[in-house]
């Protein structure tokens, strides 16, 4: 969070005009988004020229982050601290005598001398390079504790696919013991069945076996009780048949001897009758 002051509308001839234009030798730093040069002097205007003005004094508010200020920014004005809302992530901050300003502060001292209508001395212009070095490294704390370097973002993420790698492998791993287990307790799960069915089928047809031998058995009685019968049948059949014909035979036998005596009985009958008409026709024929 950028130092807030509000905005001094002045001459553009009092401006400092070439001092964001040099590049300084020994700077080597870029930051990592391109600023024009209107809106760094709009930045420069704001947060300098009314802060270092004698009538700026009157109770202006600069707040930075973690309440932290430095010995220019709490002379001649009122700073108040902010809480933060928001957990911050640990970044290594690049320290103070690492760093490397975005621009020329012996240039921006002469600049100041230099120019405006009110020409400052060397102890002011350096006191305004140092409260622009110093709200220059607060906003830097402020970019580096929500940003990270190129480098660091390479660590995390050569860190984290190492980790996907590390998570990958396991995973791989780790499905193949369980399909290895899966396949193993499928496996056994299988020849259980198996083994279960194969008995089952197996008592099944020593059921069924048994019960074809007692049905074959009783079928094997029932024939043989059966052919007793048959042969009992026949038996008693042949016997009665035998002892109709011997009935048979003994009731033509006596018929024909019936007849016999029949016939014997007639015949001396007759012969008895001729006799009696001969004696009566021999008496009849002698009166």
């Amino acid at each position: 969070m950028f130092a807030t002051v509000q905005k001094l509308h002045f001459p553009a001839s009092s401006l400092p005009q070439n001092y964001l234009a040099r590049k300084p030798e020994r700077d080597s730093f870029r930051l990592s988004f391109p600023l024009s040069k209107r809106d760094a002097e709009d930045m420069w205007s704001r947060s300098v020229w009314r802060l270092l003005l004698p009538e700026s004094s009157g109770g202006r508010q600069v707040s930075t982050p973690r309440g932290r200020f430095s010995r220019a920014l709490r002379r001649d004005f009122f700073t108040t601290t902010t809480k933060e809302e928001y957990d911050t992530r640990r970044v290594d901050i690049t320290p103070l005598e690492q760093r490397k300003l975005t621009f020329d502060t012996h240039a921006l001292v002469r600049d100041l001398e230099t120019h405006g209508e009110k020409r400052f001395d060397k102890a002011q212009a350096k006191t305004i390079v140092s409260v622009l070095t110093t709200l220059s490294n607060v906003s830097l704390d402020t970019i580096y504790k929500e940003m990270v370097t190129q480098a660091q973002q390479e660590i995390t993420v050569q860190q984290l696919m190492a980790h996907l790698d590390s998570i990958r492998k396991d995973m791989v791993i780790l499905e193949k013991s369980e399909f290895a287990n899966l396949r193993a307790e499928n496996e056994n799960e299988t020849s259980q069945i198996r083994a279960d069915n194969k008995l089952d089928i197996n008592l099944e047809r020593s059921r069924v076996t048994d019960m074809f031998t007692d049905q074959e058995k009783k079928l094997m009685e029932a024939t043989t009780e059966f052919t007793k019968k048959d042969t009992q049948t026949n038996s008693i059949i042949s016997e009665t048949s035998n002892k109709i014909d011997t009935e048979i035979a003994s009731l033509k036998t006596l018929m024909e001897s019936n007849k016999l005596e029949t016939i014997r009985y007639l015949a001396a009958s007759v012969f008895t009758c001729l006799a009696i008409a001969l004696g009566f026709y021999r008496l009849w024929k002698q009166q």
